[in-house]
């Protein structure tokens, strides 16, 4: 058995005057399912959005949920880690399935949740042909997929940081390995499909942020597995995107890159916004060591396309050696953590 949670009489007196009112539970409740806007809370509840607003705030003091702004939203959700946040998951499991009050929230959560998988179906629908033509010209998704799980193995991931998410793929291809999960990405648009496809897949650790990925708003070596799925060939300066993947990393921590490998198809700079014609091993490898990282391993993988027209997609795994260097210690030395260069 787990040791109980500890708190503080007067911290644990402040979590149950948080979490003690019905309001509140229910609110708590709901951002346990995932993110909500203001708006999606006050139409769930039927509430106002001032009154909807005081109990965010005050759940805000209390450190039981995180707020982080999108553009002209604010999106909410239970968070993550902390004792406080902990003690009130561990109360939720006592609320009963069965109260009314719960299944007419759940009722219209699961109201919210479908709006906002149409509005991204839309978004989808609408780009979809540009994206399938991609598809067509590189390896299958699955056999890039499954070149990603081999290469990461059954290791256990205690928190993944997927730059440039888009439909959120990552999220869900891993979300059997992790603990808990960020997806980050500059387009509003793409966000609203990533939620879609993780509220489907009921997919609940795992959250979705705008973000500019070459400035991120986040404490550096907080991450222990950093991905970057196709989407460095749309950087002019793709170093620096790496760089700042290897400054989220926590010491031993890994990054995955997945891109093309050098190509010549010119149309694709014009016709879908590609600044690079992919990267060369050695390139990927120069920024990736620059960054502090060591290259474990590159894996390509080839097209089924015929007369050459394919792109070959590359995966590379590097790792943060400073723990590495650390374990290679002599016994009862201190050990020490190599800087990154």
């Amino acid at each position: 058995m787990s040791e109980p949670l500890k708190l503080g009489l007067d911290g644990l007196v402040d979590v149950l005057k948080a979490a003690g009112e019905p309001t509140r539970l229910r609110l708590l409740a709901l951002l346990d399912g995932g993110d909500l806007t203001v708006t999606d809370l006050t139409e769930i509840l039927g509430q106002s959005q001032p009154r909807i607003s005081r109990h965010l705030k005050l759940l805000g003091e209390a450190e039981l949920i995180e707020r982080y702004q999108e553009g002209a939203w604010a999106y909410f959700r239970l968070k993550q880690d902390g004792k406080a946040a902990l003690l009130v998951r561990a109360l939720l499991k006592h609320v009963s399935e069965n109260d009314p009050t719960v299944l007419r929230d759940g009722e219209r959560l699961s109201q919210v949740k479908r709006q906002r998988a149409e509005r991204a179906q839309a978004y989808f629908s609408r780009n979809a042909a540009e994206w399938d033509e991609l598809r067509r010209l590189h390896a299958a998704d699955e056999e890039v997929d499954a070149a990603v799980i081999r290469l990461l193995g059954n290791q256990p991931i205690d928190s993944l940081l997927d730059l440039g998410t888009g439909t959120g793929r990552i999220l869900e291809l891993l979300s059997g390995l992790y603990r808990r999960a960020i997806g980050v990405d500059a387009s509003r648009d793409m966000l609203s499909v990533a939620r879609a496809n993780l509220d489907k897949s009921r997919i609940t650790k795992a959250t979705v942020r705008h973000a500019d990925i070459l400035n991120l708003p986040f404490e550096g070596q907080d991450f222990d597995l950093v991905t970057i799925h196709q989407v460095l060939h749309f950087f002019d300066q793709p170093e620096i995107a790496i760089a700042e993947a290897s400054r989220m990393l926590r010491p031993g921590g890994r990054l995955v890159v997945i891109d093309l490998a050098p190509h010549t198809l010119e149309y694709l700079r014009d016709e879908h916004a590609h600044v690079r014609l992919g990267f060369s091993h050695q390139a990927m490898s120069d920024w990736l060591r620059k960054a502090g990282l060591d290259v474990e391993q590159v894996v390509d993988l080839h097209p089924g396309q015929q007369g050459g027209q394919g792109l070959t997609v590359t995966v590379w795994l590097a790792r943060d050696p400073r723990r590495l260097m650390a374990s290679q210690t002599s016994e009862g030395a201190e050990p020490t953590f190599a800087g990154r260069v």
